[in-house]
C-alpha cells in the first residue's frame, strides 16, 4: 500500500497549486483528479489574472488588494503564459459617474503594494488615465458617439496551461499526478487517512494511505465531504455559472473592453486567439448537474445585448462561433445577487484525527496564495516547511531577470534563429504555450514535415505526442480545448479526423 504525506483531491487550479506548493516542501504529496487537469471551471474563466475592479464597489479590499500583489507574482513566474493587457472603459455618466470611476481606478492602482507594504515602484504595469476613445484610437469597433473613458492594465491568462503547468511542476518535485482517477472513499484510522482510487479507464482500483488530505474538488467539493468522506460540510457552497461568448474579432486593435450595463454588472471585450473576441461573463445560479454547465439561450442572448449597446455592428446569436461555462463554486456568504456572493476564498481545516483542509470559493489569480495558506494550516503536522512558489518560474517560464515582454521576444527571435523554415505563427504560438521549452517540444525538426502529421488549426503531431508524454493529455477535448485552443481554429471534419487519429496513436 502506497504512503504520501499528503493527498489532494481535485485537479484544477486550487489543487495544482496546492500540490506544487506541497511537493516543494519536501512532502510526498498524491493528486486525484476524476476527469482532465482544468477539465472543469479552471478551464472556463474569462482568463485574467487581475485584482477584480468591480469587487471595490461589494467592499472587497482585501481579496482585492491580495489578488492585485498576485498579479505581480504571476507574471514574474509565468511569463510566457500571462502578459500584460490593456483594458478600456468606455464611459456613460448615467451608470457611474467620472470621479466615482478616477476614484476606483486610484485605489486599484495602489491598494495592492500598499496592503502588503511594497514599495512604490513594485508594479511593473501603467497606471491608469483619462482617454479620448477617437483620437487615441480606443474606439476602434465603437459606437462614435462614445467620446471618453478611462484605461487600466491587468493581464490575460492562458488558465487551463495554469493549471498543467503547475501539475508538471508538482510532478518534477516527486508527486503522483493521477488524472482520470476518482476517490471512491476516505476514511480516518486512527492518525491516517485511508483512500480508495478508482481508475475511470482500465485499471484495477487502488489504496492508498496519508497522513493528510485537502479537499479541493471545485464545484463537488461539498458533494465529496458528504459522500466520498462522510462528513457534513461545515460550509455552503453556492454555485454560480459564469457563461462567455467567442465571436469574430470587433476591432483590430490589441487592446480589451471593460463595459457597464445597467443592471451594474460588467462584461468583458477580450481580443482572442488573434481572429476572435472573447465575451463575458454572466453570473446564473447554477441549478442541476455542474460537470454539464452550457451556456443557456438567454446568456448568449445577454452577452450579445450588453455588447451592442457600445459596438457599432450589433452582435447577434448567430455570429456566436463558440461558447463556454464554468461553474463557480463560491462561499454562500448569504447575499440574494450572485454577482454580490464574495469571490474571496475560505479554508476550513478539521484537525479531529489526521487533517481535513476543505477549499471553498477562490479566483483563479489567487491560487498560488490560498496554496501558501493551505500549508499554514497544515503546519501543526508538517513543521518545518517554507513557503517557495514566489520566485520559481513555472515550466518555460524561466526567461531570465527581464521584462514579460523582452523576454517573450528574445525567445521568439531565438526560435526563428533555429527553425527558419518554420512559419513565424506556429513558432509564436509554440512560445506562448511553453515557453523555453518549446525548443524540446520541436526537437530537431528543421521543416514542417519533420514535426509530422498536421491536423489544421496550427497542430502537428509533434506537440500531440508532447502532450501526451508530458502533459497527461488522453482525449481530443484534451488537447484542442484545454492543452491549445487549435479546435477553434479547425473545422468539424478536421476535429473529427483527429479525434479518430488520436483513438488509433495514443
Amino acid at each position: 500500500m502506497q504512503h504520501y504525506d499528503l493527498a489532494i483531491i481535485g485537479g484544477g487550479i486550487n489543487g495544482c497549486g496546492i500540490a506544487r506548493d506541497a511537493a516543494g516542501r519536501g512532502l510526498s504529496v498524491l493528486l486525484a483528479e476524476a476527469g482532465d487537469l482544468a477539465g472543469a471551471t479552471s478551464s472556463a474563466s474569462t482568463k485574467l489574472i487581475h485584482g477584480g475592479l468591480r469587487y471595490l464597489e461589494y467592499y472587497e479590499f482585501r481579496l482585492v488588494a491580495e489578488a492585485l500583489a498576485e498579479r505581480e507574482t504571476l507574471l514574474r513566474i509565468a511569463p510566457h503564459i500571462i502578459w500584460p493587457l490593456e483594458f478600456v472603459l468606455p464611459h456613460e455618466r448615467h451608470l457611474r459617474p467620472a470621479w466615482m470611476i478616477r476614484m476606483g481606478l486610484f485605489f486599484y492602482d495602489h491598494l495592492g503594494r500598499r496592503a502588503f507594504g511594497l514599495g512604490d515602484n513594485t508594479s511593473t504595469l501603467p497606471a491608469s488615465r483619462g482617454v479620448a476613445l477617437a483620437r487615441e484610437g480606443y474606439g476602434k469597433g465603437l459606437k462614435p458617439e462614445l467620446k471618453r473613458g478611462f484605461a487600466y492594465h491587468d493581464c490575460w491568462v492562458d488558465d487551463a496551461r495554469l493549471v498543467v503547468l503547475n501539475a508538471r511542476s508538482a510532478a518534477a518535485r516527486g508527486a503522483r499526478i493521477a488524472t482520470r482517477t476518482r476517490v471512491t472513499a476516505a476514511r480516518r484510522q486512527g492518525e491516517l487517512w485511508h483512500l480508495t482510487l478508482a481508475p475511470t479507464k482500465g485499471a484495477q482500483q487502488e489504496e492508498i494511505i496519508a497522513r493528510g488530505l485537502v479537499n479541493a474538488a471545485g464545484p463537488w467539493v461539498k458533494a465529496v465531504l458528504d459522500r466520498e468522506i462522510g462528513i457534513a460540510s461545515p460550509g455552503k457552497v453556492r454555485l454560480v455559472r459564469g457563461s462567455h461568448i467567442v465571436v469574430p474579432r470587433i476591432h483590430d486593435r490589441n487592446h480589451a473592453f471593460i463595459l457597464q450595463n445597467p443592471d451594474r454588472r460588467i462584461v468583458f471585450m477580450i481580443p482572442y486567439e488573434r481572429e476572435f473576441t472573447l465575451i463575458g461573463t454572466t453570473d446564473v445560479a447554477m441549478q442541476g448537474d455542474p460537470s454539464r454547465p452550457g451556456a443557456s439561450g438567454e446568456e448568449i442572448h445577454y452577452l450579445c445585448e450588453a455588447a451592442s449597446r457600445y459596438t457599432a455592428t450589433p452582435l447577434t446569436p448567430a455570429q456566436v462561433v463558440w461558447s463556454y461555462s464554468g461553474v463557480r463554486p463560491l462561499y454562500d456568504d448569504g447575499s440574494d445577487n450572485p454577482s454580490a456572493v464574495t469571490r474571496d476564498y475560505h479554508l476550513l481545516l478539521d484537525g479531529d484525527g489526521p487533517p481535513l483542509v476543505s477549499v471553498f470559493g477562490g479566483k483563479l489569480t489567487t491560487y498560488r496564495r490560498l496554496a501558501e495558506q493551505v500549508m499554514e494550516k497544515l503546519e501543526p503536522w508538517f513543521p518545518d516547511t517554507h513557503a517557495w512558489t514566489a520566485t520559481e518560474a513555472l515550466p518555460g517560464g524561466d526567461f531570465g531577470d527581464v521584462t514579460a515582454k523582452a523576454g517573450f521576444d528574445a525567445l521568439f527571435d531565438d526560435l526563428c534563429g533555429r527553425y527558419p523554415r518554420l512559419p513565424g505563427l506556429l513558432l509564436a504560438r509554440l512560445a506562448r504555450r511553453h515557453g523555453t521549452l518549446a525548443r524540446e517540444v520541436l526537437g530537431d525538426a528543421q521543416s514542417e514535415s519533420g514535426l509530422g502529421e498536421y491536423f489544421g488549426g496550427g497542430l502537428y503531431e509533434a506537440e500531440v505526442r508532447w502532450f501526451i508524454a508530458y502533459e497527461w493529455a488522453c482525449e481530443a477535448e484534451d488537447i484542442l480545448w484545454r492543452r491549445t485552443k487549435c479546435g477553434l481554429h479547425m473545422s468539424v471534419t478536421e476535429r473529427e479526423q483527429f479525434a479518430d487519429w488520436l483513438l488509433r496513436n495514443r
